[in-house]
C-alpha cells in the first residue's frame, strides 16, 4: 500500500469495510471450511507493515490465539527461549454419559415458531443498515462509571463497562414491552476454574459464554448497579461443575446460542496483542478488521488503563 504507518493509524482509529482487504479473502460457508490459519502481510510505503491473521475458532480461542502468536514471534526474535505450548482435543472432553446438571440461559433449543411471542432483536438489528463504531474510554471515563457504584459495590473495569455498553444499547433500541428479557453474554476463560486447571500453556479454546439477564424496564432505570451485579453473579456462577455441564449441554447438536435478543461482548482488551513484536517493533494499532452484531472491547496502544470499544451500531 502507497501510505506510511502513521497515515493508516489516522485512518484506522474509524472502522472501515475496506479493511476486508487486508486479509486474504477465504470462500467458507462454515467453521469447518475455515483454515486452521491465514496470514497476510501488506507493507507499507514507509517500511512498516500491517499482518493480519485468521485462526479457525474450533482449535482455539482469544487467549489461545495470543499464545500462539507471541510463541512464533518469539522463535523470530528469542531462537533460545524456552516455552511450553501445546494443543489437545481431549483435555475438555464431555462426560458419558452426559451430566447437564445446571440450567444454561445462554443456549436454547426453542425456536421462534416455538415461541410466536419471543422477539428477535438480532434479526431486526441485521435487517437496519449498520455502521461499525468504536468509542475511547479514557482511565478518567472508567472512573466515572464506578463511581457511579462506589462505595456500595466495588466492580472491575470490565463490569462497570459491560453494563453501561448493555444498557446503553437496551436503551438506544427502545425495546418494549418493559417486561421484556434482555440478556448479556460475554467470554469468560475458564483455564483455572476447572479442578485440576488445565495444564501451563494449552492454548485450544478454554472459554465458556457467561450469560445473565434481566427485564428491560430494571436495565434501563437508575444507575449501573442492577447490571453490574448480575454480571457478578454470571462470572462467579463458573465453577468446574457449571463449566463442565455446559460442555456435556454443547454435545447436542441442537442446542444453539442464543442471540434473539442478546448483547454479546468480547474481551480483547487483556490478552497482549498489542505487544506482539516480530523484530520490527510493538504495534501502533491493534484491532479486528471487522465487527459483526457483537461488541468487542479492545486495548489503547500505549495507554493500558483505556479501552476502545468497537461495535456495529445503528
Amino acid at each position: 500500500m502507497d501510505i506510511t504507518c502513521h497515515e493508516f493509524h489516522q485512518l484506522s482509529g474509524k472502522p472501515n469495510r475496506s479493511g476486508r482487504k487486508l486479509l486474504y479473502r477465504v470462500e467458507a460457508h462454515s467453521f469447518l471450511e475455515i483454515p486452521p490459519l491465514v496470514v497476510q502481510v501488506t507493507n507499507l510505503h514507509c517500511g512498516g507493515m500491517i499482518l493480519c491473521t485468521t485462526i479457525n475458532h474450533c482449535i482455539c480461542d482469544g487467549l489461545g490465539t495470543s499464545q500462539f502468536l507471541h510463541t512464533w514471534s518469539h522463535v523470530i526474535t528469542k531462537a533460545k527461549l524456552d516455552f511450553t505450548l501445546f494443543h489437545s482435543r481431549h483435555v475438555l472432553k464431555p462426560r458419558d454419559p452426559p451430566q447437564i446438571t445446571h440450567t444454561h440461559l445462554d443456549y436454547t433449543k426453542t425456536t421462534l415458531e416455538d415461541n410466536p411471542t419471543h422477539v428477535d432483536v438480532n434479526q431486526y438489528l441485521q435487517s437496519q443498515p449498520l455502521v461499525p463504531t468504536s468509542f475511547t474510554f479514557t482511565s478518567a471515563h472508567v472512573l466515572r462509571l464506578k463511581r457511579q457504584c462506589s462505595p456500595s459495590l466495588k466492580c472491575t473495569t470490565f463490569e462497570a463497562l459491560a453494563s453501561h455498553t448493555w444498557r446503553s444499547w437496551v436503551r438506544s433500541l427502545d425495546l418494549s414491552p418493559p417486561s421484556l428479557k434482555v440478556k448479556l453474554l460475554f467470554s469468560v476463560n475458564f483455564r483455572k476454574k476447572l479442578i485440576p486447571a488445565l495444564p501451563q500453556g494449552y492454548y485450544g479454546n478454554g472459554f465458556v459464554l457467561a450469560c445473565t439477564e434481566t427485564a428491560v424496564k430494571d436495565l434501563v432505570t437508575g444507575n449501573l448497579h442492577h447490571g453490574i451485579k448480575l454480571i457478578q453473579e454470571a462470572k462467579s456462577s463458573l465453577i468446574d461443575g457449571n463449566v463442565r455441564s455446559m460442555i456435556d449441554l454443547l454435545e447436542d447438536k441442537n442446542v444453539k446460542t442464543d442471540t434473539c435478543s442478546s448483547l454479546v461482548i468480547s474481551q480483547w482488551a487483556k490478552l497482549g496483542l498489542e505487544d506482539l513484536d516480530f523484530g520490527e517493533g510493538k504495534a501502533l494499532h491493534m484491532g479486528p478488521l471487522t465487527s459483526d452484531i457483537y461488541c468487542l472491547f479492545l486495548p489503547v496502544v500505549g495507554n493500558f488503563d483505556a479501552i476502545q470499544k468497537f461495535e456495529n451500531g445503528i
